[in-house]
């Protein structure tokens, strides 16, 4: 192979590494995002149920102490 064919194929693996690596540093980014969303999705979870436990409890509502349905 000519020089100029070596030249041209090694700059199209460059503009295509940089296409490559801009891609993986998007990913990183979202999935950094979207793990900070996660943990504040399962911690708004975790207070909604603490909340309702509460509610439940001062209305006297225990779920345990319920009769079973009529199907059983």
């Amino acid at each position: 192979m000519s020089d100029d064919v070596l030249q041209q194929r090694l700059n199209e693996l460059e503009v295509r590494l940089t296409f490559i690596d801009d891609t993986v540093n998007a990913l990183a980014s979202a999935d950094a995002e979207q793990s900070v969303r996660i943990a504040a999705l399962e911690r708004a979870i975790r207070d909604l149920r603490n909340e309702l436990s509460t509610v439940r409890l001062s209305q006297g509502h225990d779920p345990h102490s319920e009769p079973p349905p009529p199907h059983y």
